[in-house]
């Protein structure tokens, strides 16, 4: 019988950080799970279904990520590391972005290195395509324009320069740029998951049915990262579901994680 994975999950009592913490959780033969966040209590933001979750204290690491020592003492003897804890928009102050979204991840990083973890999942964000967003044909899509949309548009890949427009997304760019300082410069392997619009239930209205993504699939492509070919060094990669007017590349995640989306926004979006 193959050894559980150790994986530590920072954010644990966040909104995506408790569902990916739960379908780990939940399977005992395949993974033994940590957690790592600043509060006990789950956020605000945190769906109802998984509020009963419990979290044993001796799997649970209570710190701030600005606490470099902290976070060292947390990785130890992890095989992999989620990363999903952050600030998490631009409605935060800078002090605040800046401990948990700058400082925080290189404390994350720097822990791992220094620990020996081999691989690193962190969570980025569709706020590093923002802007692209505002250009055609994307813009005619999120404005539900949908005749003024070519038939064959162009899928955003990795590739695709990042273009954020808050302070909050350019976090997210260095944390991209940080994960890929390690994968080359230590041998690690750092897979960034460009994670879209989470939702409790279904996409915020009036938006969202382009880069919604589910709890279950954001859950299901962690868990592919987790998993993926351990000769993965770097990779960036769209968590977004199966929608029919998502602008963002999967297929990308799909060969490289072995991602399949199981939802899709129009099964619970009415425009």
């Amino acid at each position: 019988m193959s050894v559980p994975k150790k994986v530590l999950v920072t954010g644990a009592t966040g909104h995506v950080g408790s569902s990916i913490y739960l379908v780990l959780a939940a399977q005992p033969e395949k993974y033994d799970v940590y957690a790592l966040d600043r509060q006990r209590e789950f956020s605000g933001r945190v769906p109802v279904r998984n509020q009963d979750l419990k979290i044993p204290d001796e799997k649970f690491h209570l710190c701030n990520l600005a606490d470099a020592g902290a976070v060292r003492q947390a990785v130890e003897g992890m095989d992999v590391v989620v990363h999903l804890g952050a600030d998490p928009g631009d409605d935060g102050s800078w002090e605040s972005l800046l401990n948990n979204n700058i400082v925080g991840t290189y404390n994350v990083f720097e822990a791992c290195r220094d620990a020996g973890v081999p691989r690193v999942i962190a969570a980025s964000s569709i706020m590093v395509s923002q802007e692209q967003r505002e250009q055609e044909p994307y813009k005619s899509i999120f404005d539900k324009r949908f005749d003024d949309v070519p038939k064959d548009y162009p899928m955003l890949t990795p590739a695709t320069p990042a273009e954020p427009r808050g302070i909050y997304g350019a976090t997210k760019v260095w944390s991209e740029s940080l994960a890929r300082v390690y994968a080359n410069a230590h041998g690690m392997s750092c897979i960034c998951i460009r994670i879209g619009q989470v939702e409790r239930d279904r996409p915020r209205p009036p938006h969202g049915h382009d880069f919604f993504v589910s709890q279950r699939d954001i859950a299901q492509i962690m868990e592919c990262a987790v998993n993926a070919d351990e000769k993965l060094r770097f990779g960036i990669f769209y968590g977004i579901s199966n929608n029919d007017w998502r602008w963002m590349d999967i297929e990308h995640a799909r060969e490289k994680l072995g991602y399949v989306p199981l939802d899709r926004a129009e099964d619970n979006f009415v425009y």
